[in-house]
């Protein structure tokens, strides 16, 4: 299992980039003489006479080939189906030119775009739902954009040495991808009963970091489409994420120490506690442990401590990296690797991660990493 750094805003461009291969075999549910149903008239410049173009439903994220039609002479083609409720379907031209769009059996809709930029270039019309999955695209498209850039300085600074460049170049990054959840939470929050804002908050935006939003649009989702897959997908995500969300008492952990010592959570209490999820073998994790470090013994004598909960499974390699790493603080682990039990109660799917308590064990900041951890403990220990 991957433990990746921060969630990146960038799925739409892995959903658009799905290739055939990820389709399942299916029946195509076009038909032209339905008298209700889907409809998309395309129109695209640059577009190759006799080209085809594919419709595929994303159906538990995968996408499942449902349609193809034949470009014109003129660049236009058509597609007409029905579908069992609303859902998002990929328009593809190719690999690297796709657009999503939602389809009910009563979507009448028409995509205008340039095929061999198409991703950055689509408009469409006849569907709101629609045209809010093209602002959600627009502004990830933007984001990426401003990532791309980001990284080549990132890489030529890292291959220079230049380690103030790097640092200075990861907090832009960060300040970025925090600029891109604002303008899609916005919109989000515009719409909370279309399926699209569902769509979004499991695929792109993280339902934990964002609980309040997601718990808002999962209960006007299930009001205005109770049988929404999305709808269903939400609430599911929202209330596993329930206890574990802001303002909720963590939920306590009582794990043995490398010496055998079972040290609860709780115990813990009346301090500003760190609940970090890691592990020896995750090198993200080993990079942040500088940072974690720095805030410890800044704020150790002022009511503040650590609470590491390792995923490692060999005793010795847990123990040598807290020593390497100068980690002096409470560790607990059962070695059980992505199974331990506190990472079940977690839910924890990637590290590392970690949950900032307050002295009552109330969570009040998740993923706090570099200087944002210092920055959120001068904010409440002031």
């Amino acid at each position: 299992m991957n433990h990746p750094p921060m969630k990146s805003l960038l799925l739409f461009g892995a959903l658009l980039g799905m290739a055939n291969a990820c389709n399942k075999a299916t029946s195509p549910t076009s038909s032209a003489g339905n008298s209700t149903g889907y409809q998309i008239n395309g129109e695209l410049t640059n577009a190759t006479s006799g080209a085809k173009v594919y419709l595929a439903e994303l159906e538990d994220n995968q996408l499942v080939s449902r349609d193809t039609a034949t470009i014109d002479e003129k660049g236009r083609f058509a597609f007409t189906g029905t579908t069992p409720a609303l859902s998002i379907y990929q328009v593809k031209v190719d690999d690297t030119n796709q657009a999503l769009v939602a389809l009910d059996n009563q979507t009448k809709l028409t995509l205008r775009g340039d095929a061999s930029k198409l991703n950055n270039s689509y408009t469409v019309q006849g569907s709101p739902d629609s045209e809010l999955l093209q602002q959600v695209s627009n502004a990830l498209q933007m984001n990426k954009t401003s990532m791309d850039r980001l990284e080549q300085r990132f890489v030529q600074a890292r291959q220079a040495g230049q380690a103030d460049s790097v640092a200075a170049i990861q907090q832009e990054a960060q300040q970025i991808q925090e600029r891109g959840q604002a303008g899609v939470r916005r919109l989000v929050r515009q719409h909370p009963g279309s399926v699209v804002s569902g769509f979004v908050l499991t695929a792109v935006l993280n339902p934990d970091d964002n609980f309040g939003l997601a718990d808002t649009v999962a209960t006007a989702l299930k009001a205005a489409h109770p049988e929404s897959r999305y709808a269903k997908a939400l609430t599911a995500k929202v209330d596993a994420s329930r206890a574990t969300a802001t303002g909720a008492v963590a939920p306590d952990i009582k794990l043995p120490t490398p010496e055998g010592n079972v040290v609860p959570l709780s115990s813990l209490r009346g301090k500003y506690v760190l609940l970090d999820f890691w592990a020896s073998w995750c090198g993200p994790c080993r990079q942040e442990n500088p940072n974690v470090v720095r805030a410890y013994q800044k704020y150790k004598d002022k009511g503040f401590t650590v609470y590491s909960v390792s995923l490692d499974q060999s005793r010795d390699k847990w123990v040598n990296a807290i020593a390497k790493d100068n980690l002096t603080w409470t560790h607990v682990s059962d070695l059980q690797y992505w199974q331990s039990a506190a990472a079940q109660t977690y839910k924890i799917e990637a590290i590392p991660q970690s949950y900032l308590l307050d002295p009552q064990g109330r969570i009040i900041g998740k993923n706090l990493r570099g200087p944002a951890l210092e920055a959120k403990l001068a904010q409440v220990m002031k």
